[in-house]
């Protein structure tokens, strides 16, 4: 249970209001020993209440699902659900107001054929169903058929062809078609991997018989390198031409689609991050993102560059003490605006025993902006938690 005092909390550039939201929150982890049959379950519920009414009554839901079963030798079938809180509009704060609950729940076989000692055909057949909390979202149903080839050219190296069409149809009455052939490759080392694809994509959307067509040459990449026993890094980075009920932000965590603009978006993201161990037992992470959205529909363009780090280490025994710090820089070019937002907080750790530990923490968010002075607010907010391990 955390109870968080915030002097803005409604995160507004005039008429501030503090309050304080009590928030129960239950978490939930579950993982199957291996078989033949395999899950994995996260899951967070919680309830925040607001003292002084400025939101009403919060639920909030986060939750991730990935099963798979064999049903026979070499075919699989999958199940995978994602469900969590997004922003209706990246150029608000996530306050309630400014929040809905999206649900992606996919299920569908996979069979994979051996063509000799070298040679793999991997096929697969998927449905898609996304679901929104809220009226103004289009959900969708969506179709996707993989086949994809792979060639192992030595133990460490492989690469391949992957072709992979996608129909989505909207309860707006939009219909999406997407078609990509892709080049993909994988290789390892002693202590790196790297992985990734390259090719080209054909987008068509179709409304009230109207036919808009667009194609880009789209990828993706992962490099995980281990500097040595107490150091690694990882760069990710995506190009793809879709749509706002697609997946990609659940594949990202700090990217998000801006709800508000219609759904073809052509978006390029990048996470870079390093975590480092030290001997005293304290931690370093830190992290890179950047990306863009263009949306093909209104030709907006939104840009966003962040950075953030967090450190944490033992103070003595039982108590702890973390700091972070996080920067983002937006540009929205069709107001021709830059926004900056900087987030700041520390606190302590007591841990009581195993199951028990209580929180403290203090913090600020402020963000500016040179032309939109209705975006810009400073909040300054205190957090005093218990937390519970049962298991």
């Amino acid at each position: 249970m955390d109870n968080r005092y915030s002097d803005n909390v409604g995160q507004a550039s005039t008429n501030e209001q503090s309050d304080l939201e009590t928030r129960l929150n239950v978490r939930a982890e579950h993982r199957t020993d291996p078989g033949r049959c395999n899950s994995y379950l996260s899951a967070n519920l919680g309830y925040g209440y607001f003292h002084s009414n400025t939101f009403d009554p919060e639920v909030y839901t986060n939750g991730s699902f990935a099963g798979d079963c064999e049903l026979a030798e070499r075919l699989v079938w999958q199940v995978s659900d994602d469900l969590r809180q997004v922003n209706q509009n990246s150029r608000n704060p996530s306050t309630p107001e400014n929040t809905t609950r999206k649900n992606i729940f996919r299920t569908g076989p996979r069979y994979s054929l051996e063509l000799g000692e070298v040679d793999t055909v991997d096929l697969s057949a998927q449905y898609e169903r996304t679901d929104f909390e809220g009226q103004d979202e289009p959900d969708s149903d969506r179709v996707i058929g993989i086949v994809a080839w792979n060639h192992l050219f030595s133990e460490t190296l492989s690469g391949g062809v992957r072709v992979d069409t996608n129909r989505a149809e909207l309860d707006t009455g939009e219909e999406i078609d997407r078609n990509t052939v892709s080049l993909t490759f994988g290789q390892g080392w002693v202590a790196t991997h790297l992985s990734g694809s390259i090719g080209y994509s054909e987008l068509e959307r179709t409304f009230n018989g109207e036919t808009q067509e667009n194609d880009a040459i789209v990828g993706d990449l992962m490099l995980r390198r281990e500097i040595n026993p107490t150091a690694d890094v990882y760069v990710q980075a995506s190009r793809e031409l879709t749509d706002t009920t697609s997946d990609f932000d659940t594949r990202f965590d700090d990217f998000e689609f801006n709800l508000q603009e219609t759904t073809i978006v052509e978006v390029t993201a990048l996470n870079a991050g390093i975590n480092k161990l030290f001997s005293d037992a304290g931690s370093l992470n830190v992290v890179f993102n950047a990306s863009r959205s263009d949306y093909l529909q209104t030709n907006n363009k939104e840009d966003v560059l962040g950075v953030s780090t967090r450190y944490s280490r033992p103070v003595v025994e039982q108590l702890s003490f973390s700091a972070g710090a996080g920067y983002s820089f937006f540009r929205y070019e069709d107001e021709g605006t830059e926004d900056d937002l900087l987030r700041l907080d520390m606190g302590l750790i007591y841990q009581l025993n195993r199951q028990l530990n209580l929180t403290g923490r203090i913090g600020r968010n402020q963000r500016t902006s040179d032309d939109v002075p209705n975006r810009e607010y400073t909040e300054n907010w205190l957090l005093i938690g218990v937390n519970y391990r049962f298991l």
